[in-house]
């Protein structure tokens, strides 16, 4: 669990260790608004409230919303073209679409600094013809809330295009993007749909708070492979100082989540690599469930989780979550989590934690990373519960043998992943076993763990220490 700006939240606690659940916790949140909403009054009169942007906050706070007459709201309605929402948009109406669905011919286009698009009861809206869904200009306080954005039969370069990629945006007055689901696949609307990203995020300054990115693990048609309604990459992140809260991405087909701006920020992350892959197609080409770019100096994430369930073949993955080493210290409890199927992730972030892989007992193994801190290694955890939005998850299958655990060798490096003495758990480097010793691989210098060294196999030969 990760709790942001929470009061009364629990204490910090990486991984799941003797002290109790794991929890993340940050006492403020950096910089959020609240999703704009509707009101009535007692003259019947509807108004379109802006919560204001606040940053450095705790607690529940209900003050501070921009209140806008519905004389200058455009509300849009099942049957409205992309050109009659754009006609309403370029002369600086804010849009509120009802709910139904909307097959767009063309891109929304967002050109006025400080525009509301609000759909209530998640609208659908379909990428109808190649274009995005929505087109965000080089510009200030843009809101956009509350809808599913699906795919369409002729391939779009991407769902939400936020910004050019030459405006810094604003720190008083960021973009915000919330409550946005984007799908490829799923309902059988059309036989294949397509698109290489579901939202590019160019401009700086860009928040989002609770978005899930989905190409569909199965359809309505039954389950996907690869060839089936093809999606490259969830988010691709090019803006500084982009911000995120509660953000999901799932089974795409490369990077599930890009990040090459500088001074961006995670606040949970859920994500689960794709099922019908191989090793060739992931493995081989080192694709990842999060990645910062290599030249990016800043940047730091709060409980991201890269989960992994390779249903057809047997896959090795070096890593679940890929940043400069520089930067590893700024990932707050990054885990990793095998589901069920075949194969084994080897590291939760670069060459560092344990790795995931069936047990053979059943149910979900998870393995954090915590540095310097206490870490437990692969453990068993419970299996989580069906993905949120439109459509759950598949049943996972029965479970496969034992894979073959990596058992003490005569010597090893440091970070090496080697098994805890006594224990089929695994660990690497700086971290602690589930009995709290240190990790036979750890440093010599690493004094996180609440018991020292039984073994230590750093030394050139297999040391066993004797209390």
């Amino acid at each position: 669990m990760v709790f942001v700006g929470v009061e009364g939240a629990p204490k910090d606690q990486c991984g799941q260790g003797s002290s109790g659940f794991p929890a993340v916790t940050v006492d403020e949140t950096p910089v959020v608004a609240e999703k704009p909403f509707v009101t009535i009054d007692s003259k019947g009169l509807y108004y379109l409230n802006i919560p204001e942007v606040k940053s450095k906050t705790s607690g529940v706070e209900w003050a501070g919303s921009q209140k806008v007459g519905f004389e200058h709201v455009f509300v849009a309605k099942e049957g409205d073209s992309a050109a009659d929402i754009n006609k309403q948009l370029a002369k600086g109406m804010h849009v509120v679409i009802t709910p139904g669905t909307y097959v767009l011919q063309e891109s929304l286009k967002v050109v006025k600094a400080g525009t509301v698009v609000l759909g209530l009861g998640l609208p659908i809206m379909v990428a109808g013809n190649g274009d995005s869904v929505i087109e965000v200009g080089d510009v200030d306080g843009v809101r956009v809330a509350g809808m599913i954005l699906e795919a369409g039969p002729v391939a779009s370069p991407t769902l939400v295009q936020w910004g050019t990629g030459k405006y810094k945006g604003s720190a008083k007055n960021p973009g915000v993007i919330s409550d946005v689901f984007g799908r490829v696949g799923g309902p059988a609307r059309y036989p294949n749909v397509e698109t290489t990203t579901m939202l590019n995020i160019a401009s700086g300054n860009v928040v989002g708070d609770n978005l899930w990115l989905w190409r569909a693990d199965h359809t309505a048609a039954g389950t996907t492979t690869p060839a089936d309604n093809p999606c490259q990459t969830g988010m691709n992140i090019t803006g500084d100082d982009v911000t995120m809260y509660g953000l999901a991405v799932e089974h795409t087909l490369k990077d599930l989540t890009s990040w090459t701006g500088e001074g961006g920020s995670t606040y949970f992350y859920q994500s689960e690599m794709p099922y019908g892959v191989d090793q060739k197609g992931w493995g081989d080409a080192g694709y990842v469930g999060y990645r910062v770019g290599d030249g990016v100096k800043a940047h730091k994430a709060f409980g991201v989780g890269v989960y992994h369930f390779f249903r057809d073949y047997v896959v090795t993955c070096d890593t679940a979550i890929a940043v400069p080493d520089a930067l590893v210290d700024s990932f707050h409890s990054p885990l990793a989590v095998f589901l069920n199927g075949n194969g084994v992730v080897k590291h939760v972030i670069n060459k560092l934690g344990g790795e995931t892989k069936s047990d053979g007992k059943g149910g979900a193994i998870v393995a954090t990373y915590c540095g310097g801190g206490p870490a437990p290694g692969p453990s068993p955890g419970p299996s989580p519960g069906p993905s949120p939005g439109p459509s759950p998850g598949p049943s996972p299958g029965p479970s496969p043998g034992p894979s073959p655990g990596p058992s003490p060798t005569p010597s090893c490096n440091v970070g090496d992943t080697v098994t805890c003495p006594g224990s089929a758990a695994t660990c690497a480097g700086n971290q602690c076993c589930p009995d709290a010793s240190t990790c036979p691989s750890a440093s010599d210098d690493f004094s996180g763990c609440s018991q020292p060294k039984t073994v230590d196999c750093t030394k050139g030969a297999l040391s066993w220490i004797l209390a």
